[in-house]
């Protein structure tokens, strides 16, 4: 998931923050460090992972020379643990040696007969209102002044919109966002919260006056005095279009942003369309879901980024969403007819495409394609198998290159920095609650290339003191010298 502890409420309470920016700025402040030998990373690394405030956590650690089966540490390395958002390094590297590169989504708009046009859209995450003005564009370009009826064809991807082991409060969230055959703005909308003169509830601002008819708002918001703790949290029915919008705002509070994702992705994007085909005087009849015919002519047409830019905001920014629709792309692969392209499928081909890779397929078992769903495992030995693997492909610069660089970007950028693990670190980030791992590569200085895996689960530990002890043995493999 995108790098934030899940919470149905959205809550932001700032006196809570406090104290978390406490632990944070601890956590980030550099260790101590000095070069070590090969021999003394064990002692290194267990003193880290027998302290005491980690007695009831486990620990699963894998260290290797990269390029070669030597271990150099490890520990419960074959076991199975909740990975978090490390599930990505599987997903991302089973799409680059399936689909290559290059790959690109395509959404089509299809002319039919009584002057309907069809759009068939084929799961790309990177879909926004910039493109379907290009669509709208694009017809009116041919002409297109008219359309009787507009029909979305959302067949290519089936199954659940959203994985059933994923919790409540993640669906209910920005980064649990839906994932179909159509898919624009991450499939969500946001409004701003701005504050109004003492005890009156903030204002809502829509960035989308369509969007906004179809939601009853239930606000019991308070505007409070400056410079008070704003504590907001949204909150959505679990039936019926129902927000209720609680907590305070400071008088002299920036907007408050809040994300939710949509309900009904497919009249997301037909209401969106509708805007857009406006803008271009093209004047829209009814709008439905059905199917189009086959040899159609192709009158608009989009394409997503390549994928090797794809997997740079997966792996960087660890967005679940992009996730999701790449591990589905690997099923439309294998079935290229509508009604098939599942998450299960996909799975299989994932898991196919990992053997033949080297990975074995006892080393993990997953349900999602981004870590979301506390039901997938693995183990260490499978997550440094697949970096292993990758770094022996043709694609390995591409995989490389979409890995978050220590101290520099992605999820890494406010870690590891004025320490030696700067910028000679890249590797996966992964937080759940109680569930936190980094894997990834190393360039020691002094010592050969490493990769490597850590994952601690059944921690009570707040992730930023995790996180600092993982730093610290990450910190000290960056150290490694050649001793005699």
């Amino acid at each position: 998931m995108p790098q934030k502890s899940s919470c149905i409420f959205l809550l932001l309470f700032f006196s809570i923050h406090l104290n978390i920016n406490q632990q944070l700025a601890k956590a980030q402040t550099p260790t101590p460090t000095a070069p070590i030998c090969p021999t003394q990373l064990k002692t290194t690394i267990d003193a880290v992972t027998n302290r005491p405030l980690f007695s009831r956590a486990r620990w699963g650690i894998l260290v290797q020379n990269l390029g070669s089966n030597q271990t150099l540490y490890s520990q419960d390395a074959h076991k199975y643990f909740t990975p978090a958002s490390n599930t990505k390094l599987l997903t991302t590297a089973a799409a680059l040696q399936q689909l290559g590169e290059n790959y690109r989504f395509r959404t089509s708009i299809y002319r039919g007969s009584n002057n309907f046009l069809y759009i068939v859209g084929r799961g790309d995450p990177s879909l926004t209102d910039a493109q379907l003005r290009i669509l709208a564009k694009q017809l009116k370009q041919k002409s297109i002044t008219q359309i009787q009826q507009l029909v979305v064809d959302d067949r290519y991807i089936r199954g659940d919109l959203v994985p059933s082991s994923w919790q409540w409060e993640d669906i209910y969230s920005d980064y649990g966002a839906p994932v179909g055959s159509v898919i624009l703005n991450q499939n969500t909308f946001s409004f701003n919260l701005l504050p109004q003169t003492l005890g009156k509830p903030a204002l809502i601002s829509w960035t989308d006056a369509d969007e906004a008819k179809q939601w009853r708002v239930i606000n019991q918001s308070v505007t409070v005095a400056q410079n008070q703790p704003n504590s907001i949290k949204v909150t959505r029915e679990l039936s019926g279009n129902v927000l209720r919008i609680q907590g305070q705002l400071a008088a002299n509070s920036q907007p408050y942003l809040v994300t939710l994702p949509v309900v009904d992705p497919n009249y997301y994007f037909l209401r969106r369309f509708r805007s857009a085909l406006a803008a271009e005087s093209i004047t829209l009849g009814r709008t439905s879901i059905g199917i189009y015919a086959n040899n159609q002519q192709e009158v608009a047409a989009v394409l997503s980024p390549p994928l090797s830019k794809l997997l740079i905001e997966i792996n960087q920014n660890s967005n679940n969403l992009y996730a999701e629709a790449i591990l589905r792309a690997l099923a439309i692969k294998k079935t290229p007819l509508p009604n098939q392209a599942t998450a299960d499928t996909a799975l299989e081909v994932l898991k196919t495409t990992l053997t033949q890779m080297g990975v074995n397929s006892t080393g993990y078992a997953l349900v999602d394609g981004s870590g979301l769903s506390r039901k997938n495992l693995i183990s260490p030995e499978a997550l440094v198998q697949t970096l292993q693997a990758m770094a022996n492909s043709p694609q390995a610069s591409i995989f490389r290159a979409s890995l978050p660089v220590a101290g520099v970007n992605g999820t890494l950028k406010n870690r590891f920095q004025n320490t030696p693990a700067a910028k000679i670190v890249q590797a996966k980030t992964g937080t759940l609650t109680g569930a936190i791992s980094l894997s990834g590569y190393i360039n020691p200085p002094k010592y050969r290339p490493l990769v490597f895996s850590i994952i601690v689960n059944q921690t009570d530990q707040p992730a930023s003191i995790v996180r600092k002890a993982i730093d610290e043995i990450v910190v000290s493999l960056a150290q490694l010298q050649r001793c005699q």
